[in-house]
This record gives C-alpha cells, sequence and structure tokens, in this order.
C-alpha cells in the first residue's frame, strides 16, 4: 500500500476528471482526497489527487497514464507521499524563521529532508550544527557577488536540492539562479505585501498608525518581491503597542506563514498560475498524515 500524490495542470475542457478517475479505478486506486480549480480567466484546469495504491503506482512506473494525459495535453506528475523533498534553507541575522523551522523539522511536525543551512554570517551557526545539520557560510560583497552564488549553485547541483527556503535570507539572488529554480524558491516577506516595502517596515507601520500587520510568503522570481504569493497572514494591533511589539508580533507571523507555505509545497498543494498562485488547501481527514509525513 502506498499513498500517492497525482497532479495534472492543462487547458480546461470536458472529461478530465471523468478520464483520471477511471485510469486510478482501473489501477485498483482508492482516491482519499481530490481538488480541482478551473481558471475561467485563463482557461486552464489545475488537479491534485491524492490516493492509495496496492501496485505502489508512482513516478515512471504509471507510465502508462501517458495515454490518458495526451489528449488533454496535461503536464502531469506522480509523487510518492514517503518521499520527503531536499531542503536548503538560506539566513541572514534574523533567526525567528529558521528556529522555528528547525523546531517543527525536529518534532516531524514539517517532513522534509534539511541538505544544510546557508548563511552569510555565522550567527546561527552553532543552532545549526547542534542540529546534526551541515551549515555553509557564503559570505557576499558587491565584489565577489558572483563567485558567491557560483558556490550557491554548485551546493544546490551537489546536495540535490529541491527547493530553497529563504528563512530571512537579505540578499538578492541573481536571475539566472531564480530561472534556474523556477517555483522552487520560497521567500517570507517582513510586510504584507505590497505595502511598507524596503527597511524598518514595522517602524514604517509604527509611523502610519496602521491596525494590521502581517507577512507574505512567496515564489521568488526576477522581480524583487514580485512573485506569486503562496500564503498571507495579518494580526491585528492597537495604538497603545509600540514599535517593538510590532516587530515581535511580526516576527511570530513570518514564521507562521513561512511555515504554511512550505507544508503546501512540499506536499504538492500549490500551483503556479501566471502571476499568482492555485493553493488547495489540505483536507480535514489528510492534514494529520500530511504534517507527521
Amino acid at each position: 500500500m502506498k499513498n500517492v500524490v497525482l497532479t495534472v495542470t492543462c487547458k480546461s475542457t470536458r472529461g478530465i476528471v471523468a478520464a483520471i478517475s477511471s485510469y486510478l479505478a482501473e489501477k485498483g486506486c482508492n482516491i482519499i482526497d481530490s481538488s480541482q480549480f478551473d481558471d475561467l480567466d485563463t482557461g486552464k484546469f489545475f488537479m491534485r489527487v491524492s490516493f492509495i495504491s496496492e501496485e505502489g503506482l508512482a513516478g515512471s512506473a504509471s507510465a502508462d497514464f501517458a495515454a490518458v494525459a495526451a489528449p488533454f495535453e496535461m503536464d502531469y506528475d506522480f509523487h510518492d507521499s514517503e518521499s520527503r523533498m531536499k531542503v536548503l534553507l538560506m539566513v541572514s541575522r534574523f533567526g525567528h524563521c529558521l528556529n522555528d523551522l528547525l523546531y517543527r523539522w525536529k518534532i516531524g511536525a514539517l517532513p522534509i529532508d534539511i541538505v544544510g543551512v546557508v548563511s552569510n554570517h555565522f550567527d546561527y551557526q552553532k543552532v545549526v550544527v547542534n542540529h546534526d545539520i551541515p551549515f555553509h557560510h557564503i559570505k557576499v560583497t558587491k565584489e565577489n557577488k558572483p563567485q558567491a552564488e557560483a558556490q550557491l549553485v554548485e551546493l544546490v547541483n551537489q546536495t540535490g536540492t529541491e527547493l530553497i527556503v529563504l528563512a530571512r535570507y537579505m540578499q538578492v539572488l541573481s536571475d539566472q539562479l531564480c530561472k534556474q529554480m523556477s517555483g522552487k524558491i520560497i521567500n517570507i516577506h517582513h510586510s504584507f505585501l505590497p505595502s511598507f516595502k524596503g527597511a524598518n517596515p514595522y517602524k514604517q507601520a509604527y509611523e502610519r498608525g496602521v491596525k494590521l500587520i502581517g507577512a507574505t510568503a512567496h515564489y521568488v522570481t526576477a522581480d524583487l518581491d514580485e512573485g506569486p504569493i503562496i500564503e498571507q497572514d495579518t494580526a491585528r494591533i492597537t495604538h497603545a503597542q509600540s514599535a517593538d511589539d510590532y516587530v515581535s508580533i511580526g516576527r511570530d507571523v513570518e514564521s507562521q506563514v513561512l511555515a504554511r507555505a512550505i507544508h503546501a509545497h512540499i506536499h504538492h498543494r500549490t500551483f503556479i498560475n501566471g502571476n499568482r498562485t492555485v493553493v488547495f488547501p489540505a483536507s480535514p481527514g489528510s492534514y494529520a498524515s500530511e504534517r507527521m509525513g
């Protein structure tokens, strides 16, 4: 018995769901969760099906599915739910998201394989090493930026990294790397985009007297902080709270939003749809099994 996830993207037309369901039934599979979405603006169809296969149907073993997919020109993939995604974390000098992710990973709430942590500083070297995770210091300056990124690319290739997470990594990645890892780099932005960009967003929010602060997790593209949004959240604050309170509350929101975005990605619930994303929710019956891997 194997739990498998099938993801499908194609042009919206009749018969897609029926074709997929019939195929899985013929293969002796039992569907346990299914989500789909028709984008009426773009004419695209997105589907995620989680099923149990007695034959261990997954990946290239399902080559005969190509005959089902061809008439619909599907982009599809089969994912073994027991396979953990290889993730590279990157951090600078704000460690709240990193510490949160390490804790979730340690207790099994975030079932990923952390292949390493990259930083342009040494602030969190001891924390990372104490978790028996490789720590890589890659210094970044204006003068060595190309060489530093070449080191990063080599590390990505060596470790087989499938997802890069910028856990408050305060350096801009090159267009080349963004294209190479398109849809595979997630960033947490310390603002409820698009407001209050740049340095000290919480100070800006305090000075404007806002009543909501938030955070945004998005896929990284060549356009800084303009990638497709995966997850957002806000926290309500009052006039009685200080700028330091904003920072403290904001850090909690950032950590939660980033963890939820990663959770959705590693369980194949996210689909890039132009400048937007389709993010299917975890069903009540499947969340626990997703959470524990």
